[in-house]
């Protein structure tokens, strides 16, 4: 893996063969500064990525042994078949010394402009909205605004247009949340109820608040100073990356920003039931973590808590 000054680190997982979206990654690898680590799992078809290893000198795949070899504690934790193996490639990232770490996922297309328009690490000038419920909904402010963020809490749904312009306003970004063009990743009750297909093309500039937002990880970009912070948390359903998303604005506040649409996503196929009894967690319980941020690890499963443990430990003294 290219071990450039100002290392940028592609993850992602899958269980499918490469996917259009997973190839143009590959292909950013060629002539980008990025690499590209691809987390397997047992039903990945493990040869297609030895394949795309070869062709690729920028792309680094790791099967199932390289990950029980390489970090045996937080493999046996997570277990198998689960998106939250993807943490196995941030911590990898990490440890090669990624300055930057994008978290995509293999069924959002990047666009030709795809990470070219980075802020990471810089004060960056933002539309700053602040809401009357405390916490920022950032879909609240585009012409999609019928629909919410996946993790925004439910109860204050009806109420999510209640924001204000605080104008331009200034902060250093170590999140940068890129929006998502066609089939976007909003909870189950809202694609089961409105089955949108959207396009962000009236954000042209980078916004945000100063207070909470969720952010998920299917086109975001992280400095590296927050991935010990940053995980997707198993044993909590789709709540995993969203509620990471505020454990980490808890550790690092007004760190967030949203820019325009970078990917199209061709959503993989869901079961949109069984995604709606994975996100009941979230509905019972989201709205209090976030009020009660530094008491976090009260509200998640006992589980979750010992992975969350394991994957501090990783870092060790390094952070």
């Amino acid at each position: 893996m290219n071990q450039s000054k100002e290392q940028k680190v592609i993850v992602t997982t899958t269980i499918n063969s490469p996917t259009q979206a997973l190839l143009k990654y590959c292909d950013k690898t060629k002539s980008d500064d990025w690499s590209l680590v691809v987390v397997g799992d047992t039903k990945t078809p493990h040869e297609e990525y030895r394949s795309l290893e070869r062709s690729f000198s920028g792309v680094v795949y790791l099967d199932p042994e390289d990950q029980r070899k390489l970090y045996p504690e937080l493999s046996d934790i997570l277990g198998w078949k689960t998106i939250q193996r993807r943490n196995i490639g941030y911590v990898f990232a990490y440890d090669k010394g990624a300055e930057i770490v994008a978290s995509v996922d293999d069924d959002n297309i990047p666009y030709a402009s795809w990470g070219e328009n980075l802020l990471i690490g810089q004060e960056v000038e933002y539309d700053c909205y602040a809401s009357d419920l405390g916490v920022f909904d950032p879909l609240s402010v585009t012409k999609n605004s019928h629909v919410w963020h996946r993790g925004y809490p439910i109860e204050l749904v009806p109420e999510r247009h209640k924001v204000k312009y605080a104008g331009k306003k200034t902060k250093k970004v170590l999140v940068q949340a890129d929006l998502w063009d066609g089939d976007p990743d909003i909870d189950a009750i809202a694609r089961l109820s409105i089955m949108p297909c959207v396009r962000f093309d009236d954000v042209k500039t980078p916004y945000g608040s100063e207070q909470m937002s969720p952010f998920n990880t299917q086109n975001t970009f992280f400095d590296r100073s927050v991935i010990p912070y940053f995980s997707v948390l198993p044993f909590v359903g789709r709540m995993d990356d969203i509620w990471s998303s505020y454990m980490l604005q808890h550790f690092f506040p007004n760190c967030v920003i949203y820019c325009p649409s970078s990917v199209f996503q061709e959503r993989n196929v869901q079961d949109l039931t069984k995604n709606l009894e994975n996100e009941i967690l979230g509905y019972r319980k989201t709205l209090s973590l976030v009020q009660d941020a530094k008491n976090f690890l009260n509200y998640l499963p006992d589980e979750t808590v010992r992975f969350w443990k394991a994957y501090r430990s990783q870092f060790g003294d390094k952070t």
